[in-house]
């Protein structure tokens, strides 16, 4: 099997590509432009392998996007390249726009060349989303594939769209897309904006932990190990022209999550009182939803995925990586996001 990954140096899917990896039949080839929320060291033990291979390139680049599917002749499309940060979106949405809607349409038209030219046997494009896209829940019930997209933010609002042109691809010319709207993601090799990431290193610099708001913002986690196996099994087994919601069914609000974090350090890396004593209430995050929450009754049923994970012992390991591979996260704390607060307008 020949697979491509988009935006295989990011958090999911350098964890995409080492499932793949497992499989010795497996030869996977990543296009990632390699933006601040990448990085190299994650995918370096792949590199060793011949049959890995990372492309330097932007999605946006429709030709040189157009040469690469044709010469790679994947089995499989893992379309993850995106923009993703929500305070990013906020302070910026032009690099939204550009990669989350702009590369996507360039990678559905590279990816139907290569399906109408050469028609190969269970092609399959697999456009990887977020349930961000659905908007906000109240304190009862939960997203799934018939949910109405309701955006809240630039970053939603552009995958919505990608969303939106994925389906279209299938309907109007054949392509055989399969969409996923998936949960937070938790685990090894986040970049340090996101939440469990940046709680833990600046838990760890002695630094403030700011909780937007009063913290009860609620989100449904997964371990990213758990994703990438869903997203496998959407690839062999989804249905073309389907999307599949994939949740964790672990609910957590953000105070939660930033308590549980304290208490790992505190016995990990005990200092004078508690870690919590660092939390920062701050001004809440414009347009900030309150809950999500996902029904994954769908993808259990038809594509037979459940999560693995303990959403406690995958908490307890993915803080014990962070503190394993301080080599990892160092240099992008210093070069590249030192953890201040981003997306303060209207704040």
């Amino acid at each position: 099997m020949k697979y491509l990954v988009t935006g295989g140096a990011g958090f999911i899917g350098s964890a995409l590509c080492y499932r793949l990896m497992h499989s010795p039949e497996a030869h996977v080839t990543v296009v990632d432009k390699m933006t601040y929320a990448a990085n190299p060291a994650s995918l370096a033990p792949l590199e060793r392998d011949p049959r890995f291979r990372l492309v330097r390139a932007d999605i946006c680049d429709s030709d040189l996007m157009l040469d690469l599917v044709r010469a790679e002749a994947p089995d499989v499309i893992f379309h993850l390249a995106a923009e993703t940060h929500v305070d990013r979106s906020i302070d910026g949405a032009d690099a939204f726009v550009q990669t989350n809607l702009v590369g996507t349409f360039s990678m559905l038209q590279a990816a139907r060349a290569h399906f109408e030219q050469a028609r190969p046997d269970g092609f399959r494009f697999v456009h990887v989303s977020t349930d961000e896209v659905f908007g906000s829940l109240g304190a009862e019930g939960r997203f799934n594939e018939e949910t109405p997209y309701d955006p809240s933010s630039p970053y939603s609002a552009t995958k919505a769209g990608a969303d939106h042109l994925a389906q279209a691809w299938h309907r109007t010319y054949g392509l055989p897309v399969i969409v996923s709207n998936c949960s937070n993601n938790y685990g090894p090799r986040q970049f340090p904006e996101k939440l469990i990431p940046l709680m833990v290193l600046n838990a760890l610099a002695g630094r403030a932990l700011p909780v937007y708001g009063d913290g009860s913002n609620v989100r449904d986690w997964l371990h990213v190990d758990d994703h990438a196996d869903a997203l496998v099994k959407i690839a062999e087994m989804g249905a073309p022209g389907q999307s599949y919601a994939v949740g964790g069914d672990s609910e957590k609000t953000n105070l939660e999550i930033v308590n549980l974090v304290c208490g790992l350090l505190d016995v990990r890396q005990p200092i004078k009182g508690s870690y919590t004593n660092l939390i920062e209430f701050v001004a809440d995050r414009p347009g900030h939803d309150l809950r999500y929450a996902i029904d994954a009754s769908k993808v259990r049923k038809d594509i037979g995925w459940t999560p693995t994970r303990n959403f406690e012992q995958g908490l307890a390991d993915t803080v014990d990586w962070y503190l394993a591979n301080e080599s990892w996260w160092r240099p992008l704390r210093e070069r590249v996001y030192a953890g201040d607060r981003l997306g303060k307008v209207g704040a």
